[in-house]
């Protein structure tokens, strides 16, 4: 599945007939129930503030963006946005909206509305940034109103009810694809307004969220109808502009360990689940389940924490990733044909390096080059999350066994450090901290070096304490460059430039994969997981 870049400049995209209602022929009310097995609970359901896997997979089904993303190709589409065009050198964008779209309060959604959703991103403030670092816009705006000269965002203009323009400071060439993000949906004024959105003043499984994240409203086709401590509950919108599909209820339910997935299928409890792993997979086959399996838009990496004084080395940091025996992790935990990482892109993104420098596995060279750096046995706090299976890495604490025992084969003193998923075990490893070595993953959103290269290293932050100018002012000049092969090259660079300076070490692009009963036809699997339910198709 080749994903690439969309092409819509100066000319409108026209809206395709299918995502509009036929009203010749209205269609049937839908009937069915769907029981989706997910790995964890939401973390929230306010995607702006929440962009973890599960938290994004059902605000999909609540909240609209502006474009939504081509199932195969991963292109921008219409959404509540039918055309646009852009002007000023690729500093502007101008989008014709959908009209006679409401929100799921009864509401009207209208060039206001978006303009209140991109003034709202912009003005986040940096208390809330503190306890939300799950917020995206700064990773792809690069600053807030705080720090207005050094954003991207200019400003939002409501033009007419049915016209929008958003100004840019620079040209960004990326921005369609990023509009994609379900952090860029667009949430009820009026429910932002009366919900306090801003104040994380409640608590859903040890994580801070505010009034709006426990009760969303967008303009898409399902509503929260219910939200307890082990599922989430949505119904289909009556008033939902496009087509509404064969569920009236889907119910996520949450089973935090891969066997305990397997069996609720295997017992007809749940019509599908995520994140299929290894040994699972081999059950499956054996039972002839459906296994659906997406291409690799994800990374799985060690991160290190150059905050921590004895990572500052980098013949340090050069060990780890010598110690590191990819091959073995990859045939014991991941599933057949995932590819071994040299650096954070996929080899199907433009940009990918294939001469990105590798120093390899060499247990006997880490050895010398700890020795070198005058390693005195300090311990290195090793943090994993539990009961947590990601697309990107779906059996954490074996993973963290082997990478941990190949470590200490060399030399390195670890100290496990534990942190169950629900617990903020993301809010741990992404904030400043004592953190040494973490387990995580990236799993890309759009399909565009950028999304990759630009949120994990384009600024100095609390996971990586790295800090590099040169290569923050590369991504930087990088994200304005058009489509092409001076583009390509100044990512072949900077991927060349993080490999030689070991921030990470990139593990796996992971091949991820659903398991649905014998009741679903027709499931639109997405490489960036931009699957809504509508679109299900289950036998008569």
């Amino acid at each position: 599945m080749a994903l690439g870049l969309t092409a819509c400049t100066g000319t409108p995209s026209p809206s395709p007939s299918s995502t509009s209602p036929d009203a010749s022929a209205p269609a049937a009310e839908p009937t069915e129930t769907f029981t989706f097995g997910t790995a964890s609970q939401p973390l929230g359901l306010d995607p702006a503030l929440s962009s973890d896997v599960e938290s994004y997979r059902i605000t999909r089904q609540i909240l609209e963006g502006l474009v939504g993303v081509d199932q195969t190709t991963g292109k921008p589409t219409p959404l509540l946005a039918t055309e646009w065009t852009d002007s000023n050198g690729g500093r502007s964008y101008t989008f014709k909206l959908r009209t006679d779209v409401l929100f799921q309060d009864g509401t009207p959604f209208n060039a206001d509305a978006v303009c209140q959703n991109f003034n709202r991103w912009f003005a986040f403030s940096p208390e809330l940034r503190a306890k939300a670092p799950g917020i995206t816009f700064k990773s792809v705006f690069k600053a807030h109103s705080d720090e207005a000269a050094l954003s991207i965002f200019k400003s939002c203009t409501a033009e007419a009810p049915d016209t929008v323009r958003i100004d840019l400071t620079q040209p960004f060439t990326a921005f369609l694809q990023a509009l994609t993000l379900p952090a860029f949906a667009i949430a009820s004024p009026a429910a932002l307004a009366s919900g306090t959105a801003d104040v994380l003043n409640q608590t859903r499984h040890s994580n801070p969220v505010s009034a709006f994240a426990t009760n969303p409203v967008g303009t898409g086709p399902y509503s929260l109808a219910a939200w307890d401590d082990t599922s989430v509950r949505l119904v289909s919108h009556k008033g939902y502009w496009g087509e509404r599909g064969q569920i009236a209820t889907i119910n996520f339910v949450t089973y935090d360990h891969p066997q305990t997935r397997l069996q609720a299928l295997l017992d007809g409890k749940i019509d599908g689940y995520d994140a299929v792993t290894v040994g699972n997979f081999d059950q499956l086959v054996k039972r002839g389940m459906q296994i659906v399996q997406r291409d690799p838009f994800s990374v799985m990496y060690l991160g290190m924490n150059q905050e921590v004084p004895i990572l500052q080395n980098l013949k340090i940091r050069q060990a780890v990733e010598l110690a590191i025996d990819k091959d073995t992790l990859i045939r014991k935990f991941f599933i057949d044909n995932t590819a071994k990482a040299t650096q954070f892109v996929p080899p199907k993104i433009s940009g990918f390096n294939n001469e990105a420098p590798e120093l390899g596995h060499d247990p006997v060279k880490a050895k010398a080059y700890l020795a070198e750096a005058g390693y005195a046995g300090e311990e290195l706090r090793f943090y994993y999350p539990l009961n947590a299976t990601r697309p990107y890495l779906p059996t954490p604490e074996k993973i963290y066994a082997e990478l941990s025992r190949q470590l200490t084969a060399v030399g390195f003193n670890i100290k496990p450090v534990p942190v169950d998923w629900a617990d903020g075990y993301l809010q741990k490893v992404q904030s400043p901290g004592d953190h040494a070595l973490h387990l995580l993953g990236w799993n890309g959103s759009y399909s565009d070096a950028e999304n990759f290269v630009g949120p994990l290293f384009g600024e100095k932050n609390g996971e990586f304490g790295y800090h590099d100018p040169q290569v923050f002012s590369k991504i930087n000049r990088a994200r304005g460059l058009p489509a092409g092969k001076e583009r390509d090259e100044q990512y072949h660079t900077i991927n060349a430039q993080i490999a030689a300076t070991v921030p990470a070490v990139p593990i796996a692009f992971p091949i991820s994969a659903l398991a649905l009963s014998d009741r679903v036809s027709s499931y639109p699997a997405s490489p960036v997981l931009s699957e809504v339910f509508t679109k299900v198709q289950l036998k008569p």
